[in-house]
């Protein structure tokens, strides 16, 4: 697993031991980045249940100005934090070790451009986390976007109210969904 372009470009980026985390793939890492080109640059990123950073690593890589990681994990908030100095992207970043869920019931003191939600498989976490920042849209700026990774196998539709799937683009056995603000009028 490697940063594929920008700053850290070529760094490799160490996985958490086990099968508690899913990092993305590079193949998958890339295609998100292709999607989202030049959007990338001064924007803030939310990266839940983080795993290793990869994402969120490689949004500061290609210019983001911050990115949040947030797992509960201790030795995958350590994993992130060593990604982080090995690709000398800690000053951007904030590292925080607790529940996502805890995270997202509090207040947001601030809002996020993308939120990329990849939590373990099979559990219908995304679903749970897609409905918090539905009830809670404060953590997404108004043009932001979620997005989820998941398994094709776990997807349903969700009744949301304040988000809509807006994108979905399948990569093997990784989906990702691209939701965003309901338009108003």
């Amino acid at each position: 697993m490697q940063v594929t372009t920008g700053k850290a470009k070529g760094r490799t980026l160490k996985a958490v031991p086990g099968d508690t985390t899913r990092p993305i793939t590079d193949r998958v890492k890339q295609a998100l980045f292709n999607i989202l080109m030049d959007d990338i640059a001064d924007t803030a990123w939310l990266d839940l249940f983080g795993g290793t950073g990869a994402v969120g690593i490689e949004a500061l890589s290609r210019g983001a100005k911050h990115v949040t990681f947030v797992d509960r994990e201790k030795l995958a908030v350590g994993i992130i934090e060593d990604n982080l100095k090995t690709t000398g992207l800690m000053h951007n970043a904030k590292v925080v070790r607790q529940d996502a869920f805890a995270y997202l019931g509090g207040h947001p003191n601030t809002s996020y451009d993308f939120i990329y939600v990849a939590p373990p498989q099979y559990q219908h976490l995304w679903s749970k986390a897609l409905q918090k920042l539905d009830e809670n849209t404060g953590w997404l700026n108004e043009h932001g976007e979620v997005i989820v990774q998941i398994d094709p196998s776990e997807y349903e539709a969700l009744p949301l109210k304040h988000l809509q799937l807006k994108d979905e683009r399948k990569y093997g056995k990784t989906v990702l969904l691209f939701f965003g603000r309901v338009s108003r009028g």
